[in-house]
């Protein structure tokens, strides 16, 4: 979506003199092995439901073009290994689903997932999600916003790299249609409170905690977060309603 040139993806940014541009990132990269089951799907499906990452750099890079139809958008950011992702997919066969998630297991997974459940509505992206928020999806072009369960970055030091942040939280906005969703969830109360702050003090949105939302699935993660003792945090915040310009 869109033309002309893009900044560098992170990862790929460098100076003048060839050093790597230092980036603050919103995950760390883990360990890519897939196991058997992962392989299988990758090798099966990686060219039809993966955007690779040098694609984006394209500047006719088009996103419908790779759903293959004209549909509404929802995007997940930090899909994991697919679970709620392939689940609310199939409930939406009349949206297309973006799926971004960096760690190639998870999108292995998802691939199978989505395999088993004769899901082919979805298609996963590898690439930041904040630089694909702001470089490949235009303005109002996203029909609802999920992100379930992003890395808390519990200490201190590295709460810059959380997601919910100001500036994100703006971005988002603006690429939210009028009346679309953003549904979150955490299982870290402080997070909770950081991302109840930063979106109510955003302009563009207006909603709050809200009881959990009946559609979300059970995940891994939310399972471990309520063996552990912790309590998860729905929240839920929806673009508002663009005016028309005084007459």
């Amino acid at each position: 979506m869109g033309t002309g040139v893009r900044p560098a993806r992170p990862h790929t940014g460098r100076t003048a003199e060839g050093k790597r541009i230092r980036e603050v990132l919103t995950y760390s990269r883990r360990g890519s092995r897939l196991g058997t089951r992962q392989e299988e799907a990758w090798a099966a499906h990686r060219h039809e439901w993966w955007v690779p990452d040098d694609a984006v750099d394209d500047p006719e890079f088009d996103l419908r073009s790779w759903f293959g139809r004209e549909a509404p958008l929802i995007v997940e950011i930090g899909s994991g290994v697919g679970e709620a992702t392939v689940a609310l997919a199939a409930t939406r066969p009349e949206y297309d689903v973006l799926g971004i998630e960096v760690w190639h297991p998870g999108v292995a997974d998802t691939f199978h997932r989505m395999q088993q459940a004769g899901v082919s509505n979805v298609r996963m992206i590898s690439v930041d999600a904040v630089w694909s928020m702001a470089h490949l999806l235009t303005p109002g072009s996203v029909s609802e916003l999920w992100t379930f369960f992003p890395d808390p970055w519990r200490k201190q030091r590295h709460q810059q790299r959380r997601l919910v942040r100001e500036d994100f939280a703006h971005l988002a906005a603006t690429r939210l249609a009028s009346g679309g969703w953003w549904r979150l969830a955490t299982d870290w109360p402080a997070y909770a409170q950081q991302m109840a702050a930063v979106l109510d003090a955003e302009l563009l949105l207006t909603g709050g905690v809200v009881e959990r939302w009946a559609d979300r699935p059970m995940t891994r993660f939310e399972r471990r977060g309520l063996d552990a003792g912790r309590s998860v945090t729905d929240l839920a915040y929806q673009r508002v309603p663009q005016q028309d310009p005084p007459s």
